[in-house]
């Protein structure tokens, strides 16, 4: 069966305009969402859907062993399949965290390692679709396009330039200058993007990108572009699919640009609809304090939201202050009643060092909404045998500065390390060693 799909205007549902087409705003000016046409979709019963998903799910046949084109029906039906553009994104590890979760009084706490994926972020998830779309485009001749273009914290950059790369298609990335990490600004460069370090913060450069990409030789592949949506909403579809189709009480989700939570809710609520599941879980979209206009927004009640200047923080991918996709994050919290937490420097830093003693190896965003969860832990607002899933955003190794330096190499500013583990300098003697390792088990064991 043919299934379709097409742009719309988010706010209202109105309009349609091709997927083929580049556009990014509807005529008034509103963000677009990719719409399906569900009743064909329905056509098909919800345990046929499972059927056809689980038999596609990390096997090899091509495009759907991915854990995003495995739901191409509804991804992105429209393209063929050798137009695809894939790395094998999705399909990561869901982390059983019983140690960490016991220590917290939980018992059933999952850690869905979005990390552990080809440029090592979620944003592959999304990525696959846009650069596959452009693919289309370009095999098809439908449009003339000279490449894509991103403004980033980091890891959008990452994962655009390559899929690029994969696609032979040329990448322009624009970031902040010095307010990325090493490994995440040596990613783009060693897949061969132009890689642009201005002299603004990320709001900065995405203003600059939008002008960029505005006569449409450049394709832009920020999440405004809601392409990219289709294939974050995945995660959330994911995380089911690996529970045998059971929805988890909660989930925890990193929030700076506000795509992801939106997606997220977008996934659960088309499946909702197909009859796959039939709730939603409560979801808290988790900011660091340091940049953190939607939970003030939230505080107030919804009444009023205001772009914020940014602060330096650990989580240098959610240091968003005008975040593009603010109204579509809204709706969705606000229809589902969901919550918006806050973390600071300390507490962010301190939870992400906490769980890695227990197996884990956390990018600082993870540490944002392990913090986050910990407050509603600490409020009683969590049961104790609650399913909790927390989003992992991005893996631990493109942040090892901000690690060293809670650990001993250097200095966080505004943090007091909790759980510092610094090596230790010795002589190459036995003795010294082996009280060295006395002292450790003393410590460890107490």
């Amino acid at each position: 069966m043919a299934y379709d799909a097409w742009f719309r205007d988010a706010e209202t549902g109105a309009g349609r305009w091709e997927l083929d087409e580049i556009i990014y705003r509807s005529p008034s000016g509103g963000l677009l969402e990719v719409a399906h046409d569900m009743e064909r979709l329905k056509a098909r019963a919800p345990a046929a859907w499972m059927q056809l998903w689980d038999a596609r799910y990390k096997r090899t046949q091509w495009p759907y062993g991915s854990g995003v084109w495995g739901k191409k029906e509804l991804v992105l039906p429209n393209i063929p399949d050798e137009h695809v553009v894939s790395l094998d994104e999705g399909g990561t590890n869901l982390f059983w965290a019983e140690r960490f979760g016991r220590e917290l009084g939980l018992t059933d706490l999952w850690v869905k390692q979005c990390g552990v994926s080809h440029t090592g972020s979620f944003k592959d998830l999304g990525m696959t679709v846009l650069v596959s779309q452009v693919n289309h485009l370009i095999k098809s001749k439908k449009r003339d396009i000279l490449g894509v273009a991103c403004a980033s914290t980091g890891d959008t950059s990452a994962s655009l330039a390559a899929y690029c790369a994969a696609a032979g298609i040329p990448a322009v990335v624009l970031l902040p200058r010095g307010k990325i990490s090493t490994a995440q600004l040596i990613q783009p460069i060693a897949n061969n993007a132009l890689t642009l370090a201005l002299d603004t913060d990320f709001d900065g450069c995405m203003r600059l990108v939008q002008e960029l990409t505005e006569d449409k030789k450049l394709y832009l592949a920020n999440s405004m572009n809601s392409l990219r949506v289709e294939g974050q909403k995945t995660v959330g579809i994911e995380i089911v699919q690996q529970f045998d189709w059971e929805v988890p009480d909660w989930i925890f989700i990193p929030g700076g640009n506000l795509g992801n939570v939106s997606a997220l809710y977008k996934g659960l609520e088309e499946i909702k609809e197909l009859g796959i599941i039939n709730r939603i879980p409560k979801i808290v979209c988790c900011q660091a304090e340091a940049a953190n206009p939607l939970y003030l927004a939230y505080k107030s009640g919804w009444k009023e939201f205001h772009p914020v200047t940014a602060k330096p923080t650990q989580a240098s991918a959610i240091r968003i202050g005008n975040p593009v996709s603010r109204s579509k994050a809204v709706r969705a919290l606000m229809t589902h009643d969901g919550r918006v937490e806050q973390a600071s420097e300390q507490e962010l830093a301190d939870a992400a060092a906490r769980a890695d003693r227990t197996g884990l190896f956390n990018c600082p965003h993870t540490g944002v909404a392990l913090a986050c969860l910990m407050k509603f832990v600490a409020r009683g607002e969590i049961k104790r045998n609650d399913r909790i899933v927390v989003i992992s955003t991005a893996h631990g190794l493109k942040f090892t500065e901000s690690k060293a330096a809670y650990h001993g190499a250097g200095v966080l500013p505004g943090v007091q390390p909790s759980y510092p583990n610094p090596p230790i300098e010795l002589a190459a003697d036995v003795r010294a060693v082996y009280d060295a390792v006395m002292r450790h088990m003393e410590r460890t064991f107490v």
